[in-house]
Formats: C-alpha cells, structure tokens, sequence
C-alpha cells in the first residue's frame, strides 16, 4: 500500500508516521507539506520525516494529479488548524480547508485512489445544550474552522463510492506529546502553565464541555480507517465518551498531576460559545480493536515529561513558536509569507 499524507509536518503527523511505521512496515509512507511548521521541533531526537519514503514540499492548493499517480490511499490532515488562525485568515481559511480539500478528493477519485481518510473535528457541533451530540444530530458550527470541516464533509460525502471509500473522523481536541508540539489546544496549554508557571488561568467560568483525544489515540483510529471494510461514507465521531471533560475538570487534573499548582478561573468570563459533548458510540461499535488507550493522567504526565526534558519555563509560551498563529504571524512579519499564508519567492 502507498499512502500519501497531506499537512504531516503539523501537530499529528510525526506521531502518525511513526504509528503506520510501526504497525505497517512494508507499506510506502509518503509526506506533502508546505513546511510553515517544520522548524517547530519539541524535543525531538530525529527529524520526523526520517520514517518517510518520501518528503514532498508544497502547498495543497497546487497539488497536481501526478503527485496521486499510484497512490492508494490519502490521509488528509492539511489545514489552517484551530479557531484564532480561522479567524484571523478566515478567508484562507476557506480556500484550503474546504476548497483545496475538495479539490484534491477529486484528483484522488480520478487517480484511483481507494480510501481517502479525512481529519475533521467535533468543533462543528458548536454550542450543543442538552445530551451528547451524536453524527445525525444538527450541527452548529461557530467558526470559519467549523465551517470548513462542515463544508468538506458535504463535499466528501458526494465524491464516496465503491471505487473510492471516504471516512471523516471528527476528532475530539487533540491533546498529548508531539515532536511538533501545540501548546495552542486546551490541555496542553494547561500543562505548559503548570510546568512554567505553577498556575493555570482558566480564561472562562470553566463550565464549558470539550471532548478529548490524545494524538496517539488519533494515529490508531486513522489506521483503522486506512483498512476499515463497510460503507463508502462514513463520518464519525472519533474518541470516547470517558473524554468528555468540563474545562474546569481538565485545569484540577492537571493541578492534581503537578503539586503546587494553583488554579484561577475566572468565573466573571463571558460565557465561552463553545461547548459541547460527544457521544462516541459509533465509532466504539465500528471500531472495537482501534478504541483510544491513552488515559487523561497518561496524556498529562506525556506532557509534564516531555515538557521537562525540552527545559521548558517559558511563561509567555502563548507568544511563543508553540503557538501556531504566532508562527505564522512572525512569518509574515518577517516577509517571509504573504497575507494569502504563501511563501514569498
């Protein structure tokens, strides 16, 4: 099997390829990516991309139908990645979330790709009052990010046959160790703020539910959905229901894993739009042999660990490399990208 991997120098990508590596040696692991975040290495020993065949270097806008050619399978993690980058390019956001995603489901259809896996996200269920949200259930998407995963899934599911078989994973927040590591995602600036601080500010009343998924755990549900048999559509929620945390819950997790942490929740905040819970069952019962493994504690002592070998102290790591807007801000500052997030030449 070939598989190309679109956006692999992110968040999820290095702990993907070293997944696949493992549980499917013989088969060709190929990269594409523009690069935006490849010096954003965390305590890595190696550069990722070693475990690749093959390192592509380019913007998903430009993909062309030979970078598909033999290609058997496309796992589509490329994207302007969370809600402050949506908002502050939320034009962009558009053109390669939604635009460039459909657009490269099509070159793979005509290619003869098999199974095109999608990473979406439980982020489109919005602001969700009552039980948890189930895949019929409306969804309610508040951001230019939600909206272009609500907009791909549309897309996606029109392009699924028997000749191309498509899975949407809605994943929860990702959380966990990377060797590109997101301090922009709610547990993992918690723990960076226990680790350098001992404090963690919770910047709403800390009522508002998120659903959890550590990025191992994500890895092992892309390989399911890389050899799953069944329906040529599928969108599912991707976690588990024990994941379903309060915010508040996630700050005195993190205090009780790091002692002398103390935690200030501001309980006069605004009230936070978003907030939802999930239910998993689907995914649970499609499945079984790929549900996540990794424990809220194990996911937080992941990253104190991991944290601490990098020496980290850093108490404004929010304006920081760690934190993927200002990545892309400080490019643009610096002349190196232009306002339509492209490389300058």
């Amino acid at each position: 099997m070939r598989i190309l991997i679109t956006g692999n120098m992110g968040y999820v990508g290095p702990v993907l390829v070293r997944h696949l590596r493992a549980v499917m040696p013989t088969v060709t692991l190929e990269g594409l990516d523009s690069g935006l975040f490849a010096h954003c290495l965390t305590g890595a020993r190696e550069v990722p991309e070693r475990l690749l065949d093959l390192q592509r270097f380019g913007d998903i806008r430009d993909i062309d139908g030979s970078a598909l050619e033999g290609v058997d399978a496309v796992v589509h993690l490329s994207a302007v990645s969370n809600d402050p980058m949506g908002n502050r390019f939320e034009a962009v956001t558009a053109r390669i979330n939604f635009e460039a995603t459909r657009r490269l489901a099509g070159l793979a259809r005509d290619a003869g790709v098999s199974r095109f896996v999608f990473a979406s996200s439980c982020s489109m269920y919005g602001f969700a009052e009552g039980g948890p949200r189930r895949e019929k259930d409306l969804v309610n998407p508040l951001t230019a990010y939600a909206r272009s995963k609500v907009a791909s899934e549309e897309a996606l599911e029109r392009m699924a046959d028997r000749d191309m078989m498509v899975t949407s994973l809605r994943f929860a927040t990702a959380c966990g160790m990377s060797d590109r590591l997101r301090l922009d995602l709610v547990l993992n600036d918690f723990v960076a703020c226990a680790v350098a601080s001992g404090r963690i500010t919770v910047l709403s009343d800390g009522t508002p539910w998120r659903p959890l998924i550590d990025v191992k755990d994500m890895a092992r549900a892309i390989e399911w959905a890389l050899v799953r048999d069944g329906e040529p559509w599928i969108a599912v929620n991707t976690g588990a229901d024990s994941w379903n945390h309060q915010v508040k819950g996630l700050a005195e997790a993190v205090a009780s894993a790091v002692p002398g942490t103390a935690v200030d929740i501001d309980r006069k905040a605004l009230p936070d739009r978003r907030s939802y819970r999930v239910d998993f069952s689907l995914f649970e019962s499609l499945a079984p042999m790929h549900q996540p493994r990794v424990a809220l504690e194990q996911s937080i002592g992941g990253l104190v660990s991991g944290l601490r070998e990098m020496g980290f102290a850093d108490v404004d790591f929010r304006s920081s490399q760690l934190v993927r807007l200002r990545v892309l801000l400080d490019h643009i500052a610096r002349g190196r990208l232009d306002e339509d997030l492209r490389w300058r030449t």
